[in-house]
């Protein structure tokens, strides 16, 4: 695969990443939909459009999916669309990130794994970021949304720390998605008497999950194939910029002194655990 290609490919996969926090702030606070029914519609679409992708494939090899990873997706997809009926598109997506990439930290730490001199004042750095953004204040984030990304970025870590090992990852997210459908079909009737149904909420849904979620898990992975690890992990630090950015330009967000210092030390820090910087 050329660097050309790969280059592309991870572009527009981070931009998938980012238009799921704006399709999904834009539908929850522009039209009718709740938050159950976002979630339902977003997995089912994903469901599909990866069933699909796999069947052109022609891979007839199974993958490694499982209930325990379709749980953790459930419970991130879950969390973060009830996350975004309060929070901004980039604050969402900061939160997400910070508490996906401090989960897959503190698991290698956990695992064994050390960290250098440099890549312990990043960890500190990032983790200050993230505290100042949440502490209590006139800009601070509404506390209940931001603890509903927290866990959805502790769900995700989790995914995606189960499926990294994955020799089919784009088949392994298909099962997952599949296995999550009825989950996310549950959450939907449970809902039932409180459910706000919305055509236009409802075709942000569907972009969140086929094209964003679904069509985007596609292009990363093969992305991946033409990155390391560390320049996997890194260039996601582009996702948090492009939600707020398109926040801004597209959802008219402010962008506050606290969230732009917040990120520079989140994002900062976790650059610099995620990079040896002897190499």
């Amino acid at each position: 695969m050329t660097r050309t290609r790969v280059a592309v490919l991870t572009l527009l996969a981070m931009v998938a990443f980012a238009g799921n926090s704006l399709l999904c702030r834009v539908a929850l606070r522009e039209t009718g939909i709740d938050a159950p029914t976002f979630t339902m519609v977003r997995i089912v679409s994903g469901a599909l459009v990866l069933w699909l992708i796999v069947r052109t494939r022609g891979n007839a090899r199974p993958g490694s999916g499982s209930w325990t990873s379709a749980a953790a997706l459930f419970a991130y997809a879950a969390c973060f669309s009830f996350a975004y009926v309060s929070l901004s598109a980039g604050t969402g997506a900061l939160l997400l990130f910070g508490a996906v990439q401090a989960t897959m930290i503190g698991y290698g730490l956990w695992s064994g794994e050390r960290l250098r001199r440099w890549q312990v004042v990043g960890l500190v750095l990032a983790l200050g970021g993230l505290v100042g953004l949440v502490l209590p204040g006139v800009t601070a984030p509404p506390v209940v949304g931001s603890a509903l990304m927290l866990v959805a970025g502790v769900a995700w870590g989790v995914y995606s720390l189960r499926g990294r090992s994955s020799g089919e990852p784009i088949r392994t997210t298909a099962e997952n998605f599949a296995r999550a459908v009825p989950m996310a079909v549950a959450l939907g009737l449970a809902s039932l008497p409180w459910m706000s149904f919305d055509l236009a909420g409802v075709g942000f849904a569907v972009l969140s999950g086929a094209l964003a979620s679904g069509l985007g898990y596609a292009v990363w992975y093969t992305a991946m194939r033409g990155l390391q690890a560390t320049q996997a992990a890194t260039v996601q630090l582009s996702v948090p910029v492009l939600a707020a950015a398109g926040g801004v330009l597209l959802l008219g967000e402010d962008v506050g002194l606290r969230l732009v210092l917040s990120s520079l030390a989140i994002l900062g820090g976790i650059w610099i655990v995620s990079t040896d910087l002897r190499r």
